[in-house]
């Protein structure tokens, strides 16, 4: 969990757990479909990448998810979506039991996107950047046909560049804000953000995607921050000099991500809220969740196909989300 420090700069604790899950096995934990569970949650945007990119390469079936609820205490996220308020395959109620099997000692954040080794119920890897680069890497032979190349080699260095400042100063960058310990800290950090918000807005004004003309890893990424800025960063961290419908290219681009296969049909809106508002109670005591904003401008035109470019590149989109991972109806204005 995140906390206000008084008079602190907020630092996100990265100290994760770095196996990976690899072709060749060489860290102990081979690709093998089936054998692993990713667990995340809708609420938490470094959980959704691993879900949009899982969906868009088709691994639905090599790589089953579980779904924590959104809301959780200093004990970590629990699976209170479940029957009995167990995962059915892991069998346990808290993901922090899987986290102590790995390690009895473990004192880091028991965060998500974890991915977990069934046989033993331990967690392998919570590097949340890692997983998804992997996902298209690594478990390349188990993609569905024609999925999407999202981290193509010739254009790795671009989106590896593009990803670090969004990484910086948007995606940690709200969180800066948000959980700021003093005045000058979070003025820093909302600087820095809309800064760099500016500089997207310039980009992708002549470019339908961050790099390339089809979605990349860099797509993803950005989207998840964008999705939630409206819902919970703009008043509840505070990133308030412009909500994301007053910036025209931003709101056009992420409105296109949401309209497509793979993205919108993920999010969970209700799960973002009640997570942001009811967790952080140091920033929002009375635990308060507002009724709004409004849904229904992620379905409006975006206009954006004029620029050009194709969505999967010589792939094509997703089919449609598996019955038991639909987003509940009224959680989400796609329905």
């Amino acid at each position: 969990m995140s906390y206000v420090t008084p008079g602190k700069e907020y630092s996100r604790d990265s100290r994760y757990l770095t196996t990976r899950i690899t072709a060749d096995g060489r860290d102990g934990f081979p690709v093998e479909p089936g054998r692993y569970r990713l667990v995340v949650s809708r609420a938490c945007p470094w959980a959704s990448r691993a879900v949009i990119v899982r969906r868009l390469l088709g691994l639905e079936r090599a790589l089953p998810m579980a779904v924590a609820g959104p809301v959780h205490d200093e004990r970590s996220w629990t699976f209170d979506l479940d029957p009995g308020g167990r995962d059915p395959v892991l069998g346990i109620e808290r993901l922090r039991e899987a986290y102590r099997a790995r390690d009895p000692g473990y004192d880091r954040g028991i965060t998500v996107p974890a991915v977990v080794d069934v046989p033993t119920g331990k967690v392998v890897t919570n590097d949340f950047p890692r997983i998804t680069l992997d996902m298209s890497l690594q478990w390349a032979p188990h993609h569905r046909p024609g999925a999407p190349a999202l981290y193509p080699l010739l254009l790795r260095p671009q989106i590896d560049a593009v990803n670090e400042v969004v990484y910086r100063d948007v995606n940690n960058g709200v969180y800066r804000a948000g959980f700021a310990g003093s005045q000058e800290s979070y003025a820093d950090a909302y600087e820095r953000l809309f800064a760099r918000l500016d500089w997207l807005s310039a980009r992708l004004d002549r470019s339908r995607y961050l790099v390339g003309d089809t979605l990349t890893e860099a797509d993803v990424r950005l989207f998840t921050t964008l999705v939630r800025f409206d819902v919970v960063y703009h008043g509840h961290f505070k990133c308030n000099r412009n909500k994301l419908t007053e910036m025209p290219v931003l709101w056009a681009y992420a409105r296109d991500l949401f309209q497509t296969p793979g993205f919108g049909d993920t999010v969970d809106f209700d799960h973002i809220k009640r997570h942001y508002y009811l967790v952080h109670s140091d920033i929002n005591p009375t635990g308060i969740v507002p009724n709004g904003p409004d849904p229904s401008g992620w379905l409006t035109p975006h206009g954006r196909a004029a620029l050009g470019g194709r969505p999967f590149g010589d792939g094509t989109p997703p089919g449609p989300v598996p019955p038991e991972e639909a987003v509940p109806p009224d959680h989400t204005p796609l329905s």
